[in-house]
């Protein structure tokens, strides 16, 4: 699915979702350097879009980056590295391995296990919106996931949330996408 119900934001860049998008879900592992992943955006109204050459896709910048290695791990056990290395395009909200860290004790092993491959790979289609939406693109809107579940798009002068989640840097471009890093792992509505 290519096309995304969005519409371009021209009068007010959100610069939280400017710093963040293409690492999670169906399109992950890119390879961004450590400082490209390092700093969390504001709620400034100045843009800070992360600029990197394109000519990886988001599995080989989220594996080359310092703070994706558990979602670059959970792609993997869930076999959807040559999913998120296709053409695309993919808008990837991917979680940091802090946002990893803070669901509850014993989660991650257990997601991690093969019996447990299915429920993984919800969880991580969950995090990846089919088509390329960077931040200047983003509204307060409902945006079909690869899962076929809606995520929660909320704008406002704080920044953007998505779902509970809320986006720390945009625009990583990828050769097949975006990806958004968020600071909390999007769970599906069972």
């Amino acid at each position: 699915m290519k096309n995304i119900t969005t519409q371009t934001r021209q009068s007010r860049p959100y610069p939280v979702l400017k710093q963040l998008v293409a690492a999670a879900g169906v399109a992950l592992t890119l390879s961004l350097t450590p400082s490209l992943m390092a700093g969390e955006c504001s709620a400034s109204k100045h843009s800070t879009a992360v600029s990197h050459p394109v000519d990886k896709d988001i599995v080989a910048i989220a594996a080359g980056a310092e703070n994706f290695k558990t979602l670059v791990a959970a792609v993997k056990a869930a076999g959807l590295v040559n999913v998120l290395q296709s053409d695309g395009p993919f808008t990837v909200f991917a979680p940091t391995d802090k946002a990893f860290a803070k669901l509850p004790a014993g989660t991650l092993e257990s997601l991690l296990k093969p019996e447990n491959r299915e429920k993984l790979v919800a969880i991580l289609k969950y995090h990846v919106v089919p088509g390329k939406v960077t931040a200047a693109q983003v509204k307060t809107m409902k945006a079909k996931t690869a899962l076929g579940q809606p995520l929660d798009i909320q704008v406002s002068d704080a920044g953007v949330k998505v779902d509970n989640a809320k986006v720390i840097k945009t625009d990583i471009m990828a050769k097949n996408g975006v990806i958004h890093v968020i600071d909390t792992v999007l769970l599906p509505k069972s």
